[in-house]
């Protein structure tokens, strides 16, 4: 049986990050999605979701419930799959440095963390084009210092274990996840 493989994508808004997990969601990679957990709470509360509202309620939770709110639902869901016999699994919105800790923690050979970094300006303007939740550059920015600020958000992308300069287009970027991730033997049979 292979060895278990945990790869968590970080960056910024506007970075490219859905982007990579998209890459391993098509190679049939299973996601944990740490945003899910916070949007299925909203839902539990019955919070309406927009941008602001999501920000809040991001804020909120882990000043109510804990720093390690999501990472704790998490890894409920990542040994869930692990008992299924996963042994690929990607994190989709690992943000803060206590989810980082935890899980360094407890996968402490098997998570690689990958950071997506982009120029402020690309990200800016990527975030204004997406079809989902635009934000302008003044939002753009306030997420920008909440997620460092708040969610300690800075932590995980200095520490990642490799790192991908989103600057040209998909080839591109793909190219450079692929060769981490074979690097990794991260996608090898």
């Amino acid at each position: 049986m292979k060895e278990l493989k945990i790869v968590a994508v970080v960056g910024m808004s506007g970075s490219g990050k859905s982007s990579a997990i998209d890459y391993l969601t098509e190679h049939a990679v299973p996601r944990v999605y740490f945003g899910g957990i916070i949007y299925k709470a909203m839902e539990e509360a019955g919070i309406e979701r927009t941008p602001d509202s999501e920000r809040i309620f991001r804020e909120e939770i882990r000043e109510k419930e804990g720093k390690d709110f999501v990472v704790r639902q998490a890894l409920v869901d990542i040994r869930k799959l692990i008992e299924a016999g996963q042994r690929r699994i990607v994190l989709d919105g690992l943000y803060t440095w206590t989810e980082y800790k935890i899980l360094k923690k407890e996968f402490p050979t098997e998570l690689t963390v990958i950071a997506v970094v982009a120029p402020k300006a690309l990200r800016r303007k990527r975030l204004a084009e997406r079809p989902r939740r635009p934000f302008n550059a003044q939002e753009a920015t306030e997420r920008d210092y909440s997620e460092v600020e708040k969610l300690e958000k800075g932590g995980p992308i200095a520490l990642a274990d490799y790192y991908i300069y989103n600057n040209k287009d998909m080839a591109h970027f793909h190219a450079q996840f692929a060769e981490i991730l074979n690097e990794i033997g991260f996608l090898a049979k």
